[in-house]
């Protein structure tokens, strides 16, 4: 009887893994970016990311001290590493972010201001998997990683001199392609 039993899970294992090899190889599984992401997929990547952030981000506070010195340089790698995705104090979405699967939060609009630093750091240096969030731990320094976790906790409440310098920095949004393309053509090629 056990051993019944055990042949007949081997077996829907078994079938379980050709379905799903199945749907992937006759392309049933969306991969485009514009597809609404299923059910599962939204809560695999969600429960993955938390638990991972949960067991590898640390819970120490920024090491650096909160200077105007230290908010500008956040606000100047911002804009030259984030701001492209995540937008401008004026929230808009770029081109690049729109059409991004996931669409990146806009932080003008939707904030980490009450996210711990060390995840905030963490998920700067090492990026997340499947969403076009790029780890930044090779490219910038610590330093430099914290200077930005600095500027997304308080992005909300700046000093005067860098929350100036923040709202002047440009905003990467643009008009739709219909709207700066009027006569082109929005048929695509497979």
């Amino acid at each position: 009887m056990i051993r019944w039993m055990a042949a007949g899970a081997a077996l829907i294992l078994v079938l379980g893994v050709l379905a799903a090899y199945a749907a992937l190889s006759f392309g049933l599984v969306p991969a485009n970016a514009d597809a609404r992401p299923s059910a599962l997929e939204r809560w695999a990547a969600r429960t993955s990311l938390q638990a991972t952030v949960a067991r590898e981000a640390s819970a120490a506070a920024n090491p650096l001290p909160l200077t105007d010195e230290n908010f500008d340089a956040g606000i100047k790698l911002y804009a030259s590493n984030c701001m492209v995705c995540h937008a401008a104090s004026d929230g808009n979405s770029s081109n690049i972010a729109s059409g991004l699967y996931q669409h990146p939060p806009r932080f003008a609009h939707f904030g980490v201001e009450d996210d711990p630093e060390g995840e905030t750091y963490w998920k700067i240096a090492h990026g997340i998997r499947l969403t076009g969030m790029p780890a930044f731990g090779s490219s910038l320094t610590d330093s430099q990683i914290w200077q930005v976790t600095m500027f997304l906790k308080h992005m909300d409440k700046l000093p005067p001199g860098p929350d100036a310098l923040w709202k002047k920095q440009p905003s990467v949004a643009s008009a739709t392609s219909k709207q700066a393309n009027p006569g082109k053509s929005t048929v695509r090629s497979p």
